[in-house]
């Protein structure tokens, strides 16, 4: 469109969301919903011109209605991409609210999650959110975008470390996998918290801090309510109440006594990081933050006399603790404002002048250490934050975490008052001393070191446990010669005595043993004690008995080990003749020590084998520790210690000529396994082979400058047992793609070329033999995918010989259809399938384009590979996971903008390639005629237009060469039938293929009358093929049976008999489901039907039964016929089978024991008859009017068997729940026009009467009322309505002035059958035939009745024969000669000349003098009170000429005429009569007039 001048044109980059809905009311204007996406034109006037996004339609609305964004215009080859400037989070969370806004209503839960999601988009859209808060945003809404996708059972989003989503593009196959393992295991662990209600609301935060290997807790103290009057230290700590141990380093906070800290720069600004703590910490049942506060003043505060009291005394005051559980597990989210108070708890009873005493702090759980928390967190945690470290080492030690601290506690102690009247106050003293003197201790994070630690001070206790701990920093360098120093004193509360005081006791520790480990942890007791004061008197020491004192110990130290062998092999070199001992006792050594020095060990491992390069010595038991040490990091304990041998391996490795020494030994261990020789270590080693190969690249690597040719020797004589440990390297063979990047220089690229298709023909036939629950399956096809993703892997098929090349295609395509068809990943693993489909489109193209070179000449022409080619072509293009119309709008908008419509390529190309074969097309067909039809079926229209023609040239080609095209027919009837109803082919799909194959068979006149006769047949089959399957999901059982019939029935008229029984058997399976034995029996019949009483063996349709005879099957058949009918009460039918079968064994198989019992079945349903009630079904007319009903029931009538005691109410409101957007019709006329047309649905339902059809062989004899009754209700083809009309004026004194209206139907088959009802039409002609037949029988019936028993009143008679003669309605059958004795109707109608001669005998016999005289010969009988029999009558039959009706002798009687069955049309007829009164239907759904005369 273009713009008026009075317009402005709006340019790019901007798009319009729409924001309001708008309805169009106008032709021009155009409506709109929100979140539509619209493409602006023009602006003139407050109205917009523009087109949707995706949509060619265009049109104007209010630009009021739409909402302005930036976009940005990327350009992808040719197009130009118009995509949103928001940021990739804000439109993944609009996409995602889309997709789930198609399916809120579902889960309640998701509209909670939806809400959550607006709130967050609005604060990530507002741009006023910290670094840190964005990212924490940003971590919740990514969480609860993927917890959502899963419970909505939608496709996963694999994310990097920053929580963007992962472009498979850019990432390798390996990690993309792994992301796609990390994603999934992080959302089923959320899953599990919530189905066990271990989180709250707020779980996002959880599941991020559960993510991280590493967690921390931000604590900013904001004030300390306790007014103590003395100086005061605050030690918080973290503490695990169940196991009583301090978790964390203390944070001391020095308080002042007038209630601020004693630095008033730190005024608030008293932060602290409780940092390295772990999962398994997180974990724990319960988490304290305990802050313990010591006063430093007085012995008592009692005292008040500051001068004479000792001052500077460290006294316990008291306790707060508050349980910080759910805070640092994320249960509860905290932010930096949110202030908690911690109540206080004096150690005794004090009385305070305000009521609440305690701790207000601000707590907030972080997530990553202190390094991560200070980029992520910058106005939380800088450079002034104090970080208290766990006690102990983290999870994970990274390399270049040096850490070298001792922490000790005081644990307690036990002292005799000896000369004291009470007990001591004992006070500890500890130094940290050298052969110089003093060193330095730490009280608590952030405070300063200090030369010397006084502990605090118990009042008259005999046993104090202060259980106190603190750090000793100790240079590494010094820590042999240090040892820790401890003085015991009586403190006293007045200053003079205590000034008199000498230390009374001391004991030491020395940190390191003579073997020079460090001191082991735990506890630990030194005390002596001498004489006299210990520093009063120059008496030696004695060990005290009667007082101990104990403390415990923990070293945290990278550098320091308490493991003799450990430390034997770090410190190697100082006695080097302990190597090989001490190499073989690291196996033995504890895993969690080792891992603690990984760097260390690693370090010293391959220091050895550098320095032994000139000899193979040590190079096993290196190579074995190493080997050891990776499985270490294996174990699920030690699992977070991968990041750090990868660390390491990329930053500290530097071992250049490693390489060398570790493929030697892995080459030997192969060697001797190859042999068959025992060889314990190889599973460890093919275990770790994974991190093996990643130190043999990185050495490699740094080796790059040196001759590469041992290297390449090597490569090559590894190879070769490479591919006889295949089952096992695959977990870790994905090294070959680096070695490839390592050799990639010159020959050595040619040979990485030959391993890579070599080891790749392996995987190849590994894959194809490995089930898919084989715990190595996925990491196979991962390996495979890599390499094809390579472009060196197709340079080289150029190169392979023609039977290589066969081989090694044939086993491609093998595997690619095996894994397209069989999926290794999870189905909603899109990213990593869509990566599949990807590598499997380049493979399968590249592929086509070398088979076209070498294999598509007539002298290497290869049937079976060009075969297995367009296989695999078809199964990759029907495959579930590119079907775009089954997926969400935005799931195939994302697919389409990533990866297109790969369908379209892959459909093209086999066009292109059928085309290409020539004379050879013959070979292919029918055998390519499925799954060419499969791809046709595909909706996309540009495909079916494409690979439709191929037919044509299908047709054409078998045609040329056989002279018809039978075998593409039979080929395409059948698997047209097993496509459709697995969902493919529409409407579309049909007039495309009868536009194009009439198209082109325009073009060759010769072909066009049996392409014109094969498109016919073809379009009837997809009618009635899409009719059933879209009942098949119905839950009207009727429909289904319905269009299964239809079906049935179509397949009979064309012949094809395995099609026809396969949909009897579904007929008989949906009949044994609504119970409906009689139905499913007379279905069955159909088939047993089709088989004959020898010894044949069964055509192919019936191999589903096994091998047999027809005769056997038959056999079977009727057997479970008659347990059908026996079910369903039909005995006589039954009966009739019986006896066919008796026949057989007394006749023909001479099977007496078979017949014996036959027999007393058969008897046995006689019984039956005679003594078992049944009950008459009713049966109902059901008409279904209106055109919103499908084709097979719109505008047609049905006549309906109920079930045993059914009434017509229950039936019809079981009709209305089939259909409950249908209206019922309270009248039993037939409705107009109006209705017919209508698009709505109208049901007609109303009940009808069965006209008795007698069996001639019942016919003039004394039939007992069991048997009679039978036929009442079963054998019934005709159906009568009547209902009361009144003609002219209404004469209330004359009671015969009403007259009756009835209605005749005929049903196609009989009822039962194979179905509980059956269509029903209007034949006139037939009318009438029927009318008379039954007349005339009435007639026959009365006078036998008569001359039987002549007492009978004459009354009937009389008035039958009276409304012959003298018809009262319509003109008798005179109407008749002037409705259809004339020329014109001869002409219009010459398929009726049979009916109209029947009609013309009925006529005549019903007109013979005799029977219009034969009412006034009984009435003179009757006068004279003679008996009838005395006289003989004589009629003449219409058939049989003259019949004698006495004397009555059974060699004289005939049967009347019994009325025709009429098969194969559908017919409806009308009669109405009634004491003389009778009106029928002249036309075709129109009520005939009713006349007097």
């Amino acid at each position: 469109m273009y713009p008026s001048p009075d317009c402005n044109r709006l340019f790019p980059p901007f798009f319009f969301p729409v924001k309001w809905n708008f309805v169009a009311k106008g032709q021009k204007q155009l409506s709109l919903e929100v979140g539509d996406t619209v493409h602006i034109q023009e602006v003139c006037d407050g109205k917009s011109t523009s087109s949707p996004h995706h949509s060619c339609s265009m049109g104007v609305f209010p630009a009021s209605f739409v909402h302005l964004k930036e976009v940005i215009i990327q350009q992808r080859g040719d197009e130009e991409v118009v995509m949103s400037a928001e940021m990739p989070l804000v439109k993944e969370v609009t996409t995602t609210l889309r997709e789930w806004g198609s399916i809120w209503k579902q889960l309640f839960v998701v509209t909670r999650l939806m809400w959550e999601l607006m709130e967050w988009r609005s604060q990530l859209l507002s741009g006023t959110l910290p670094s840190d808060e964005f990212k924490e945003l940003k971590q919740k809404v990514t969480s609860k975008i993927d917890y959502g996708n899963k419970i909505l059972e939608l496709d996963q989003v694999v994310r990097d470390e920053d929580g963007n989503i992962l472009d498979p593009e850019r990432a390798s196959v390996i990690s993309l996998f792994r992301a796609h393992e990390e994603a999934t295991a992080k959302i089923n662990e959320r899953i599990k918290e919530e189905q066990s209600n271990i989180q709250t609301d707020h779980s996002g935060i959880s599941a991020r801090i559960q993510s991280s290997p590493t967690h921390s807790l931000y604590v900013f103290v904001r004030n300390f309510v306790c007014r103590i009057g003395e100086d005061s230290e605050l030690f918080m700590s973290l503490y695990d109440p169940n196991k009583q141990t301090i978790i964390s380093e203390n944070y001391l906070v020095r308080w002042g006594s007038k209630g601020f800290p004693k630095e008033i720069d730190m005024l608030n600004n008293l932060k602290v990081v409780f940092t390295d703590l772990g999962n398994k910490d997180l974990s724990r049942e319960k988490i304290y933050l305990i802050c313990q506060i010591v006063r430093v003043g007085r012995m008592d505060l009692k005292e008040t006399n500051n001068k004479k009291c000792t001052q500077g005394l460290r006294r316990p005051f008291g306790v707060a603790v508050m349980d910080i559980s759910d805070i640092i597990k994320g249960k509860i989210e905290c932010d930096e404002e949110k202030q908690f108070f911690i109540p206080f708890f004096p150690y005794i009873s004090l009385k305070f002048s305000y009521l609440h005493p305690g701790l207000w702090v601000t707590m907030k759980a972080l997530v990553g250490d202190i390094v991560q928390i200070r980029k992520e967190y910058p106005h939380l945690v800088d450079r002034s934050t104090v970080v208290a470290r766990k006690l102990g080492f983290p999870e994970i030690i990274m390399p270049g975490d040096v850490r070298n601290d001792i922490y000790l506690t005081l644990q307690g102690g036990d002292f005799d008052k000896y000369n004291k009247t009470t007990q001591k106050n004992v006070e500890v003293i500890m130094w940290v001393c050298d052969e110089e003197g003093k060193n330095s201790i730490c009280l608590g994070a952030g405070d300063k070191a200090v030369s010397e630690y006084r502990s605090v001070i118990y009042y008259q206790v005999k046993q104090p446990r202060w259980m106190e701990t603190f750090k000793v920093a100790v240079p590494l360098e010094e820590m042999h010669r240090i040892h820790l120093r401890f003085m015991f004193r009586h403190r006293s509360s007045q200053e003079s005595k205590d000034k008199s005081e000498k230390n009374f006791a001391m004991a030491f520790v020395r940190l390191m043993k003579d073997d020079g480990t460090v001191l082991q942890d735990g506890l630990a007791a030194a005390l002596s004690r001498s004489s006299s004061n210990v520093s009063g008197s120059g008496g030696g020491l004695s060990v005290s008995s009667r007082d101990s004192f104990c403390i415990s110990t923990l070293v945290c130290s990278t550098k320091l080990t308490q493991n003799v062998g450990l430390l034997g092999l770090l410190k190697w070199r100082t006695r080097p003749e302990l190597l090989r001992e001490n190499l073989e006792k690291l196996k033995i050594i504890d895993g969690e020590e080792v891992v603690k020095f990984l760097q260390d060990t690693l370090d010293a491992l391959f220091n050895i084998m550098m320095e032994h390069s000139q000899t193979d010595d040590y190079d096993i038991l290196v190579f074995d520790a190493l080997i050891y040490i990776i499985g270490l990091i294996a174990d699920r304990k030690f699992q977070h210690f991968n990041t750090v041998l990868e660390a390491y391996i990329k930053q500290h490795f530097s071992a250049t000529l490693a390489y060398k020494k570790l493929m030697s030994v892995l080459k030997r261990y192969l060697d001797v396994s190859s042999r068959g020789e025992q060889c314990e270590p190889i599973l460890r080693t093919l275990k770790a082979l994974e991190y093996i190969f990643k130190f043999i690249v990185r050495s490699r690597m740094l080796y790059s400058h040196c001759f590469a040719s041992v290297c390449i020797f090597l490569c090559f004589s590894f190879f070769v047992y490479l591919c006889l440990f295949l089952p096992y390297l695959l977990p870790t063979i994905l090294f070959l793609p680096a070695l490839c990047l390592c050799f990639s220089q010159g020959e050595t690229f040619k040979h990485i070329q030959d391993i890579v298709v070599s080891l790749l023909r392996i995987i190849n036939r590994t894959v194809i033999t490995m089930g898919r629950e084989h715990a190595l399956i996925v990491s196979t096809c991962n390996f495979a995918y890599i390499v094809l993703r390579s472009t060196y892997i197709f340079t080289t098929l150029t190169f392979l010989s023609s039977i290589s090349l066969q081989d090694f295609l044939m086993e491609s395509f093998l595997l690619f259809k095996d894994l397209i068809g069989k999926h290794v990943y999870p189905s909603d693993w899109m990213a990593m399938i869509m990566v599949q489909n990807r590598v499997f489109l380049r493979a399968i193209n590249t592929y086509a384009d070398t088979m076209n070179q070498k294999f598509l000449n007539n002298d290497d022409f290869e049937v079976q590979l060009w075969n297995n080619y367009f296989h695999l072509a078809v199964a990759f293009i029907t495959q579930e996971s590119l079907q775009l119309q089954h997926f969400s709008p935005t799931k195939r908008n994302k697919i389409l903008a990533k990866y297109g419509d790969m369908r379209r390529l892959i459909g093209f190309a086999i066009r292109d390639i059928w085309y290409k074969l020539g004379s050879h097309k013959i070979c292919f067909i029918p055998g390519m005629v499925g799954p060419i039809l499969e791809m046709t079926l595909i909706p996309e229209e540009e495909l079916r237009r494409a690979t439709i023609p191929i037919f044509f040239d299908m047709i054409t080609c078998e045609h040329a060469h056989s002279g018809n095209f039978h075998k593409f027919e039979n080929e395409i009837i059948l698997k047209l039938d097993h496509e459709v109803e697995g969902g493919g082919g529409d409407e579309r799909y049909m007039q495309l293929l009868e536009t194009i194959l009439l198209d082109c068979a325009a073009e060759k006149p010769t072909l066009r009358p049996q392409v014109q006769h094969f498109v016919s047949l073809v379009k009837g089959l997809l009618m009635r093929l899409l009719d059933y399957r879209t009942v098949m999901s119905d839950d009207s059982r009727n429909n289904r049976m319905s269009c299964t019939v239809n079906l049935l029935n179509f397949y009979k008229d064309i012949n094809r008999e395995g099609m026809y029984i396969r949909y009897l058997y579904k007929l008989r399976d949906l009949h044994l489901e609504g119970e409906n034995y009689t139905e499913a029996a007379y279905t069955l019949l159909l088939h047993s039907r089709l088989l004959k009483w020898s010894d044949e063996m069964c055509s192919p349709q019936f191999e589903f039964h096994g091998s047999q005879t027809q005769r056997q099957l038959k056999e079977t058949l009727y057997d479970t016929i008659i347990d059908y009918f026996d079910k369903g009460k039909m005995w006589e039918e039954a009966i009739t089978l019986c006896k066919e079968l008796a026949e057989q064994y007394e006749n023909e198989i001479f099977d007496y024991e078979l017949l014996s019992k036959r027999l007393e079945k058969q008897a046995k349903f006689y019984e039956n008859i005679m003594k078992i009630l049944r009950p008459k079904p009713d049966y109902f007319a059901v008409g279904f009017y209106g055109q919103g009903y499908p084709p097979f029931l719109r505008n047609k009538v049905f006549i309906h068997r109920g079930k045993e005691y059914e009434r017509r109410e229950d039936f019809q409101n079981q009709l209305m729940s089939q259909f409950p957007s249908a209206v019922r019709l309270n009248t039993t006329t037939i409705p107009g026009d109006d209705i017919r047309n209508s698009p709505l649905q109208y049901i007609q339902c109303f009940t009808v009467q069965p006209v008795l059809e007698i069996p001639p062989r019942l016919k003039n004899k004394p039939v007992p009322d069991q048997i009679i009754n039978f036929y009442k209700s079963n054998y019934v083809q005709r159906f009568h309505y009547s209902r009361p009309v009144r003609k002219g004026p209404v004469d209330p004194n004359n009671e015969f002035s009403m007259w009756i209206e009835r209605t005749t139907f005929t049903t196609v088959y009989k009822l039962p059958g194979i179905l509980r009802w059956f269509e029903t039409t209007l034949s006139p002609l037939e009318n009438a035939i029927e009318t008379m037949e039954s007349t005339n029988e009435k007639i026959l019936t009365m006078i036998n009745q008569y001359q039987a028993d002549w007492s009978l009143p004459i009354n009937p008679l009389s008035m039958l024969l009276n409304g012959i003669v003298d018809p009262a309605v319509m003109g008798g059958f005179a109407k008749y000669e002037k409705a259809f004795f004339t020329d014109e109707y001869t002409q219009q109608h010459p398929e009726d000349r049979d009916k109209l001669l029947r009609l013309k005998d009925l006529i005549a016999w019903q007109v013979h003098p005799q029977v219009q005289v034969t009412h006034l010969i009984l009435a003179v009988f009757r006068y004279l009170d003679a008996p009838l029999n005395t006289i003989n009558f004589a009629f003449t039959d219409p058939v049989t000429g003259w019949r004698n009706l006495a004397p009555r002798e059974e060699s004289d009687r005939r049967p009347a005429p019994v009325p025709r069955a009429h098969g194969g049309v559908l017919q409806t007829a009308e009669e109405e009569s009634g004491e003389g009164v009778r009106s029928e239907r002249t036309g075709k759904n129109s009520r005939g007039r009713i006349e007097e005369k």
